[in-house]
């Protein structure tokens, strides 16, 4: 007979798991005690949405499942944002939560909430584990569900009396199993009406974020030459250095993206996720849409595809690949037309001298800073939509941007798990001050798991993005205002090495040093957001219509 909590801890070494991310409480000490006897690391953070961010980071990094773990109540409200991010942003997740005994309980009601019931919404699936037998089944059917496509999160919750038993149930091994393929007569529909099409256009998404799928997209554009475009979840999918690449759907309209859309033809949108905005709206008898995808497509008032081709993406590109041929009545002059205009917008400022720095300036000097597979991990803010027009991912994850919950509070600890999955490779935390203190505390935990990273902080004194949008609104400025500690002596109370950019000539080497020496490097950097509402809101909208 064998303890539950071992059995549980069995189950995760059965699984595959590296660490757990998280903060144990009373009713986990049961699990504690197993996991200080497995060779699983426990990641002590120091609040349970870090934890939750790190976990959800590492499934989207390595598609296998990231596990969290906290104790019942507050512990478990904690993970409840980062498990939404999991959840929406197609990232597998596990949520480990504590409970008080649910057979004999001496507390009444104390720290009790119906986390299940909580986590309903937000999670794939859901259980709270009522005897010790059945945790093994329980477990592979939430690791199951958590990795399927679309991956996302799921929890479990294991009362204190329930972890105590005693048990004879084991591990269950993972089945061998494939993705179902695409049907023939889907890929021959899409085939046809690509080789009939005029101006075809590829429009690459979240759920094309795989890494099968990069290496067959490369392939099928370079094979045929068909323009692409990407979505801001679907940067890097293909290298944006590539001659093809149109731009990224970083703007809701108005960009030069969409000029290229509304010149094409056909669309093919390889892994689209209702979560993410399509850059174009259909609208009937309009422009026809190609669905590829691991699911058939959610109907919208603004997305009802002509075909759809359901299966393993890599593989629906692939077989279209094989049997789509160059046209000869192809015409993609616009597009590259369009391509060459947005190239010149993007490359403007790349040098601007102002400071506090300018946001096309600071992505340029970023971008030049890191090697093809350096790591960026980008909290939510103003600076999101500037990387996701103007920064070249060249290789898949290596921008680690939130465009489905769109949460604050996620940049440093996303850094701190591609660290750990990428340790070799420079991983750096981009932030605005906003985002960064929701979880600055972390700092703490990089430093004590002696960490390389570097974390910008974006200083600009006030919430930037929603300030960008008052202001596109015809709002007085309002609310938004708010003071900072000193960052470089706030980094260096934590044991960090802290930085304060001077002038906008001092950044690129600064950061370049900070790079390529091992430790935790907190970079201040004042930013200048005065030009976002003229050049985002009016000046690309102007020069895009131009074209």
């Amino acid at each position: 007979m064998t303890k539950a909590a071992d059995v549980v801890v069995q189950c995760l070494e059965n699984e595959g798991v590296e660490y757990v991310f998280g903060i144990p409480g009373e009713e986990n000490l049961d699990l504690l005690e197993s996991l200080r006897k497995s060779k699983i690391k426990l990641v002590l953070t120091r609040h349970e949405q870090s934890a939750g961010f790190m976990a959800a980071t590492y499934g989207r990094l390595t598609g296998k499942t990231g596990v969290s773990l906290s104790t019942l109540g507050p512990g478990a409200t904690n993970l409840v944002t980062a498990g939404a991010y999991a959840y929406l942003g197609g990232m597998p997740m596990m949520m480990i939560t504590g409970q008080k005994p649910i057979k004999k309980s001496k507390q009444g009601r104390f720290q009790i909430i119906d986390v299940c019931g909580m986590m309903a919404p937000i999670t794939k699936y859901t259980h709270q584990f009522a005897s010790a037998d059945n945790i093994p089944a329980r477990m592979r059917e939430a690791f199951r569900l958590a990795e399927e496509e679309k991956p996302g999160a799921v929890h479990l919750e294991l009362p204190e009396d329930i972890a105590a038993e005693q048990t004879d149930s084991t591990p269950i091994p993972p089945s061998l199993h494939r993705r179902p393929l695409a049907e023939h007569k889907a890929i021959e529909g899409a085939v046809e009406k690509l080789q009939n099409a005029r101006t075809p256009i590829l429009v690459i998404g979240a759920g094309a974020n795989r890494k099968m799928t990069a290496k067959v997209l490369k392939q099928l554009i370079d094979k045929t030459g068909i323009p692409f475009v990407t979505t801001q979840m679907g940067k890097g999918v293909v290298d944006e250095r590539h001659p093809r690449f149109l731009g990224n759907a970083a703007l809701s309209a108005g960009d030069f993206v969409h000029r290229a859309i509304e010149a094409a033809d056909l669309i093919v949108n390889i892994g689209h996720d209702v979560i993410e905005k399509p850059p174009f709206f259909m609208v009937r008898g309009g422009t026809e849409v190609i669905h590829i995808s691991f699911r058939s497509a959610e109907v919208d008032a603004v997305y009802f595809p002509q075909v759809e081709v359901i299966g393993d993406i890599a593989n629906a590109v692939w077989q279209i690949g094989e049997a789509l041929n160059i046209q000869e009545h192809w015409d993609f002059s616009r597009l590259m037309a369009i391509r060459e205009a947005n190239e010149e917008q993007i490359v403007e400022g790349a040098d601007d001298n102002r400071f506090p720095i300018y946001p096309q300036r600071f992505v340029a000097d970023v971008r030049q800073a890191l090697p093809s597979e350096g790591v960026i991990a980008l909290d939510n803010g103003i600076y999101k939509i500037w990387f996701a027009r103007n920064y070249k991912a060249h290789k898949p994850n290596t921008v680690l941007l939130d465009n489905a919950l769109a949460t604050m509070g996620a940049g440093l600890p996303s850094a701190m798990a591609a660290h750990l999955v990428c340790p070799d490779r420079p991983v750096v935390a981009i932030c605005g001050d906003g985002g960064f203190m929701m979880n600055s505390q972390e700092l703490e935990t990089a430093v004590r798991l002696k960490m390389n990273l570097t974390v910008i902080i974006l200083r600009d004194g006030g919430y930037g993005m929603i300030r960008w949008k008052q202001s596109n609104m015809g709002f007085a400025d309002f609310g938004l205002d708010y003071g900072n500690p000193d960052f470089v002596m706030y980094a260096q109370s934590y044991g960090a090495k802290g930085h304060r950019v001077e002038s906008a000539e001092g950044f690129l080497p600064l950061l370049q040093r900070c790079i390529s020496e091992p430790g935790v490097h907190v970079i201040d950097c004042p930013v200048d957001y005065s030009e976002n509402d003229f050049i985002l809101n009016s000046e690309i909208k102007r020069r895009s219509a131009l074209v």
